[in-house]
C-alpha cells in the first residue's frame, strides 16, 4: 500500500483561494467565522456533517447536534444565507435549493498558557482556534451578477453591430429601409 501524500501548505492555500475566486463568479456567496476559539479537529467533525447537504437539512440537523461546533456552523450558514438573499433580491429561497457545495476548517491562532505541574514544574496548555469558509451554491443555477453583465455587454455589442451594418448599407438600400417606415407610419396613422 502507498502512503497517503500530503500536500504542501502553499498548494492547499493557493486551491482554497481558486475556490472562492470561483465561487464570486459562478453565483456561489462565500462566509467566513474568524477566531472561533475551538480546536480545528473539533470542528471538522461537525463540517464533515454538512458537507454536500442542502441548506434547509443542515440546519434541521445542526439544530440537534450536541457538539458546542455546531451551534457556530449553524450561525454561519444562517449568515451565508442571508448573504445570498442580499446578493439576489430578485430570487425567491424557496426556488433556490441552497446546498452547503464546500465547507472547510483552518486552524488559527493558539495562546500558549502555563499549567503548573508536579515538583514546580510548569506544562504547556495550547489554546486552540479555528476559521471556518462556507461555501453556499443554488441547484438551480441563478444568474450571478457577473453574467448578468456580460450578458448586457453582448446586447450593447450586438446593437452598436447592427448600427455599423445600416451605415454600411449602400445608399439604395437606405432609401428603400426609408420608404418603407414612411409607408409602416401611415398605415398606423390611418
Amino acid at each position: 500500500m502507498e502512503a497517503a501524500v500530503k500536500q504542501r501548505r502553499s498548494v492547499v492555500k493557493k486551491k482554497k483561494k481558486e475556490a472562492a475566486l470561483k465561487a464570486s463568479f459562478d453565483g456561489s456567496v462565500v462566509a467566513k467565522l474568524r477566531n472561533v476559539p475551538t480546536s480545528p479537529r473539533k470542528m471538522r467533525l461537525v463540517a464533515d456533517l454538512v458537507r454536500g447537504i442542502k441548506a434547509n437539512a443542515a440546519l434541521a440537523m445542526l439544530k440537534y447536534q450536541p457538539q458546542s461546533g455546531a451551534k457556530k456552523i449553524e450561525k454561519l450558514l444562517l449568515s451565508a444565507i442571508s448573504d445570498w438573499q442580499i446578493k439576489y433580491p430578485n430570487e425567491r429561497l424557496e426556488d433556490a435549493d441552497l446546498v452547503i457545495k464546500d465547507i472547510f476548517v483552518d486552524g488559527g491562532r493558539i495562546l500558549k498558557r502555563l499549567r503548573p505541574a508536579p515538583q514546580g514544574r510548569a506544562h504547556r496548555v495550547r489554546k486552540r482556534s479555528n476559521h471556518i469558509t462556507l461555501v453556499l451554491a443554488s441547484l438551480n443555477g441563478v444568474a450571478s451578477p457577473a453574467t448578468e453583465v456580460k450578458k448586457e455587454e453582448t446586447n450593447s455589442k450586438s446593437v452598436e453591430g447592427e448600427k455599423k451594418e445600416a451605415k454600411a448599407k449602400s445608399p439604395k438600400a437606405k432609401s428603400a429601409a426609408k420608404t418603407e417606415v414612411k409607408k409602416a407610419t401611415k398605415k398606423s396613422e390611418k
